[in-house]
């Protein structure tokens, strides 16, 4: 209790600031109040008013976005060792106010502070590594034919829009804006209503280490009001959005006009598939980690869980155990493993699948219960007895919630697992090497890991196939995103040019 009393103080001190002044739009460098007055930021802990938060909507957009053009040349010329330099500064930044970015993500949405206060730091990873990328990120190649010598490159794509979530919202949206100004866009970002805290502080830190103004604009608001104008803004070229799957269509829809780009990074539906030849104790290990940690709330949680049937009792007799033990508290509790979930809403929806898997047929073997009457807290749920048609198996639910699925031969393993319209992120384990390569290579995921839960390495490509989304984060693939491919052709002699008109 001493060390959660000792956070709690500390926090009070980072919010105090908040409560007094709210947080405002960023613009061009300067506060800018929202056009539509305020909404409120509600802390999922215990339900109290964290402070108001400006509410912008179309006028806020344009003001960002024409912000954002006026200063994009200047970003785009400026040489690229000293982009590089603010990036590294940025990262800096970061790190030095990591614990005061990971207690305020917690109180905003809920996330246990053992989960968040390393999701800071991948915040900085993320500004480090792509800072690294900068020198060469306009790279291209020379690609000569008989006649011509080709000489490829890439420019920056010009403003770009951000739309990030709420369930690790400011390690999602380094993930976006660093390789984005690595790449020499400006940036308009809007945050998740329900998460707009960090937000604020990554805006403050990246001005702090240098970002001139008007690189980096922050709109707070709602989908319906920012997030479409933001889409539908002539002057933004592109759209990276991280959410669920059904915004992606709207987002799709509302860019159509302006032909914009969009990066969709979307929901999932994924499976664990585990064989019955498998390292037993290691799946467990990660099929618990991957669906219970950051409360559920990721969009690569193993939340279909396909247990061959010769091991199926055992396995799930020991993950009931693990289930039941583990700690749901304070998010600020060093010892909590889940903590509430984000809003009302997001509450309301989680714990609606409890009754729906009771009216489907499957059993309810750990959780399914709401804890006390403060925050949104719910009890780790596991569903067992379930088939692949049931709501539980099919439809995002996006908490603590596990399906149980058994299977007893490598073909139904997988005609199951594909059997969704999500094709985000596959888990397989099994010690028999040519089984992983059958599997694998005919499972519907844009990123599978084998004998390993989600292990994030930059380099790789993230994303997903079918309704989990378009295009790749990581890498050289986030620069294929945020930058235009140029081919200059200079010829080499004095090749045959056709005469017409001669």
């Amino acid at each position: 209790m001493r060390v959660l009393d000792e956070k709690l103080k500390t926090l009070d001190g980072y919010l105090a600031r908040f409560r007094e002044s709210g947080v405002a739009n960023r613009i061009a460098g300067q506060d800018v109040a929202g056009s539509q007055g305020v909404f409120q930021s509600i802390s999922p802990v215990d339900r109290s008013v964290i402070c108001d938060v400006a509410l912008g909507a179309a006028d806020d957009i344009d003001r960002a976005a024409l912000a954002a053009l006026d200063a994009f040349g200047a970003w785009r010329d400026m040489p690229a060792l000293e982009r590089k330099a603010i990036l590294i500064r940025i990262a800096e930044g970061i790190e030095a106010r990591a614990e005061e970015i990971a207690l305020c993500e917690c109180w905003d949405t809920g996330q246990a502070y053992r989960f968040m206060s390393k999701a800071a730091l991948r915040g900085a990873e993320n500004f480090r590594y792509f800072a690294d990328q900068v020198v060469q990120a306009r790279d291209g190649q020379h690609l000569k034919s008989p006649t011509l010598m080709n000489v490829t490159t890439r420019t920056p794509i010009g403003p770009v829009g951000v739309i990030t979530p709420w369930n690790t919202p400011f390690m999602l949206s380094t993930w976006k804006i660093a390789p984005a100004l690595a790449a020499g866009c400006t940036v308009v970002h809007k945050p998740a209503e329900a998460s707009p805290l960090t937000a604020r502080l990554l805006v403050e830190i990246a001005e702090e280490a240098g970002l001139p103004p008007g690189v980096l604009n922050t709109v707070n608001g709602f989908g319906e009001g920012a997030g479409r104008a933001l889409c539908e803004h002539p002057k933004i070229k592109a759209i990276a959005f991280v959410g669920e799957s059904r915004t992606g269509s709207l987002i799709t829809k509302q860019g159509a006009d302006t032909l914009k780009r969009n990066h969709l990074e979307l929901g999932g539906k994924n499976p664990v598939i585990v064989f019955d030849d498998a390292d037993l104790e290691r799946a467990l290990d990660a099929v618990i980690f991957m669906i219970y940690s950051i409360n559920g709330e990721r969009c690569t949680s193993s939340s279909r869980l396909l247990v061959q049937e010769s091991i199926r009792e055992e396995f799930e007799a020991k993950l009931i155990a693990r289930v039941n033990a583990i700690k749901v508290g304070h998010p600020l509790d060093p010892a909590t493993e889940i903590g509430p979930l984000v809003t009302k809403e997001h509450f309301d929806k989680v714990t609606r699948y409890f009754d729906i898997a009771r009216e489907d047929g499957a059993t309810v073997a750990a959780g399914g219960v709401t804890l006390g009457d403060e925050g949104y807290f719910v009890r780790p749920t596991l569903f067992t007895g379930a088939s692949n048609q049931m709501r539980i198996a099919q439809e995002e639910i996006f908490g603590p919630v596990l399906t149980s699925i058994s299977f007893r031969t490598e073909e139904e393993a997988l005609q199951i697992a594909n059997d969704t319209p999500y094709g985000l992120t596959g888990y397989v384990w099994t010690n028999d090497l040519t089984r992983a390569l059958r599997v694998t290579d005919r499972l519907e995921a844009g990123m599978i890991w084998v004998n390993s839960e989600n292990v994030r390495h930059l380099p790789t490509p993230f994303g997903g196939v079918k309704a989990s989304g378009i295009g790749r984060d990581g890498g050289d693939w986030s620069f294929e995103f945020y930058m235009e491919q140029k081919n200059i052709a200079f010829a080499t002699g004095q090749h045959k040019i056709p005469r017409l008109g001669v």
